[in-house]
């Protein structure tokens, strides 16, 4: 199994950085931007070219796994995790960023087996920064080990959010009183890089000390979150259970004392879950 997952791992980075080349070198073309979910859900050429390269690539080496990509599942494929092995992709997380050529743009792979992810490769493209993990093995950036930061006082803490492409009032008031209710605590500073998988390597590399979430997707978080974990951070759930890949809701924290704070500010709320079934037309 150590072989095994050695192999995915050399696999998914060596992938991840020739996806990485196409994205970079698309950002000088003109890019051609369509939507999916809403006017501001978008997606280009790139993502979907992105994720056929990756796809094609792993299925060369590894002909039985099976996958879920954002643009796959966009296009009508299922989004359940089985016990198979299983490639978690985001072709670029960050998709408005590399629209407006904002510099944080990722590829995000995450590897699974039983349900839990054993592998995560994020690659933040422009800042040419390669972040890794293998379950038990450490979680590294560019070969050098990663830790969180040792910081246990949340007024001491940067904190990190998305805002998300969800424009209902109803989730978007909750996800302003979340903010005011953090900000006020108050904490050092907010920030956001405009992707999951970076913010969650920010948490990984010490910089932030939590990153927190409601709408993301599995593919956004499937990497970052297990190079948070061993970079010795924690995850849970918005409201302070376990962390579930498919509910689209996380907190990301350097330590338990750091989540728990974040989570007594968070004004939950339950967006669709990933894996649920298509709604009827």
């Amino acid at each position: 199994m150590a072989d095994f997952l050695q192999n995915v791992m050399d696999h998914a980075v060596a992938v991840a950085r020739k996806a990485g080349e196409v994205v970079c070198s698309a950002l000088s073309d003109e890019r051609k931007i369509m939507t999916k979910s809403s006017a501001v859900d978008l997606v280009t050429q790139t993502d979907q070219r992105v994720e056929q390269l990756i796809i094609q690539s792993v299925k060369e080496k590894f002909p039985s796994h099976r996958f879920i990509g954002e643009e796959s599942v966009a296009a009508g494929e299922s989004c359940i995790l089985t016990d198979e092995p299983t490639w978690i992709i985001d072709p670029i997380d960050g998709t408005t960023n590399f629209v407006h050529t904002f510099p944080f743009v990722a590829v995000s792979i995450g590897f699974s087996v039983n349900k839990r992810v054993e592998v995560g490769v994020v690659y933040s493209c422009l800042e040419d920064k390669m972040f890794t993990a293998r379950r038990g093995k450490g979680a590294f950036c560019n070969g050098e080990a990663l830790q969180v930061s040792e910081q246990t006082d949340i007024h001491q803490a940067i904190i990190a959010t998305e805002f998300g492409s969800n424009r209902d009032l109803k989730a978007v008031d909750h996800i302003f009183f979340s903010l005011r209710n953090i900000l006020t605590l108050p904490v050092h500073g907010v920030r956001g890089a405009g992707t999951a998988a970076v913010n969650m390597c920010l948490v990984a590399l010490g910089c932030v000390e939590a990153y927190y979430e409601i709408g993301i997707h599995v593919w956004d978080i499937a990497a970052g979150l297990l190079i948070v974990s061993e970079a010795g951070g924690v995850l849970m759930d918005v409201t302070g259970g376990d962390v579930d890949l498919m509910s689209r809701r996380i907190v990301a924290a350097n330590n338990k004392t750091i989540a728990e704070k974040v989570i007594e500010q968070i004004d939950p709320f339950t967006p669709p879950r990933d894996d649920a079934p298509p709604l009827d037309k």
